[in-house]
């Protein structure tokens, strides 16, 4: 009997406890003297914090892409200043002279032309295609995507129709007729990847939207009155426009390697022009002969850029990825 008697209690006991704490999760009145764990759960706020914590260190190699890029960027628009030859400077006695000779610092090509500037000046182009395409694809893409995700209806059906159209037609095809029929001009390539980058940026826009509109504060703003366009470029835009942008640093490295695989072909801004990719075709025809650095070097610059560019991609989607248990 005794021994029942203590366990009753010790049932009593824990029955009670369980009370009270489910007492004071409900803010529910607790007898005075009643014991209450205050603890529970806070390893799992001190982990969320740790977490916290982790993901705002962005680290050594974060900032040395971004300086790499940065690099990138001031010599592709400071090149017509630098003091660096001409691109396309043709010195024949020079010609596949080895890195680090006299007057060429990363050597010299087939013909001659110093590769350093041709580096600089092949920036120029990568930029400005893939800079502009982004753009391009963040504004038309992204209005398109969220218009159709808070208006629904037959507006988006017949816009996700064409957008899935052009996202089943082979890419470099379309691309390489756009190109056929506009030219080969800097403007011309430009325009053509351009279009091309809407479809994405709809796509990710829309999904963005479809989850956004349902949030509170939005559905906040549409019953005090507010008007359609002042809850999409007022509540819903600033909210879309991260998730854009971070993948909009991931798709430049996509682009210039896009620009480099049209130049790699010869589609790409006609010769003499200096790219990348028409600099690795380049270096193509030497490789047979044992020379390397003609086709390594404008690989490497495009290799860091776009490494620089998905890491630090990668970093602040992390960073501004705002869950829905945060809010």
């Amino acid at each position: 009997m005794p021994d029942q008697q203590r366990d009753d209690h010790h049932d009593h006991s824990h029955d009670s406890r369980a009370n009270t704490m489910a007492a004071a999760a409900y803010g529910e009145a607790v007898l005075p003297g009643t014991l209450i764990l205050e603890d529970i759960g806070s390893d799992n706020v001190e982990d969320d914090d740790v977490k916290h914590q982790r993901k705002g260190r962005l680290g050594i190699a974060f900032w040395v892409c971004v300086v790499w890029l940065v690099l990138v960027v001031l010599m592709a628009v400071l090149a017509p200043v630098l003091p660096i030859k001409d691109p396309n400077a043709i010195d024949v006695p020079n010609k596949l002279a080895p890195v680090f000779s006299e007057g060429n610092l990363l050597g010299a090509d087939g013909l001659g032309r110093d590769l350093f500037s041709r580096i600089i000046y092949g920036a120029r182009v990568s930029v400005t295609i893939s800079v502009s395409a982004v753009v391009t694809g963040m504004v038309v893409g992204g209005t398109l995507g969220m218009v159709a995700g808070y208006l629904r209806g037959r507006l988006e059906q017949f816009t996700m129709g064409a957008i899935n159209v052009l996202l089943a037609f082979p890419g470099i095809i379309l691309l390489l007729a756009l190109v056929a029929f506009v030219g080969q001009s800097l403007g011309a390539v430009t325009a053509a990847v351009a279009f091309l980058s809407i479809p994405v940026y709809t796509r990710i826009s829309r999904a963005s939207t479809l989850a956004v509109s349902q949030r509170e504060f939005v559905l906040a703003a549409k019953a005090l009155g507010a008007t359609k366009s002042r809850i999409l470029f007022r509540e819903i835009a600033p909210n879309v426009f991260l998730p854009v942008a971070a993948f909009g640093l991931i798709a430049l490295g996509t682009v210039i390697v896009l620009e480099g695989t049209l130049a790699f072909l010869g589609l790409s801004v006609q010769p003499p022009a200096a790219t990348w990719g028409s600099t690795i075709a380049e270096g193509k025809r030497h490789l047979g002969d044992g020379i390397y650095h003609v086709a390594l070097v404008p690989s490497f610059a495009m290799f860091f850029t776009v490494f620089a560019l998905n890491f630090v991609g990668d970093a602040m989607r992390n960073r501004f990825d705002v869950r829905e248990s945060q809010l």
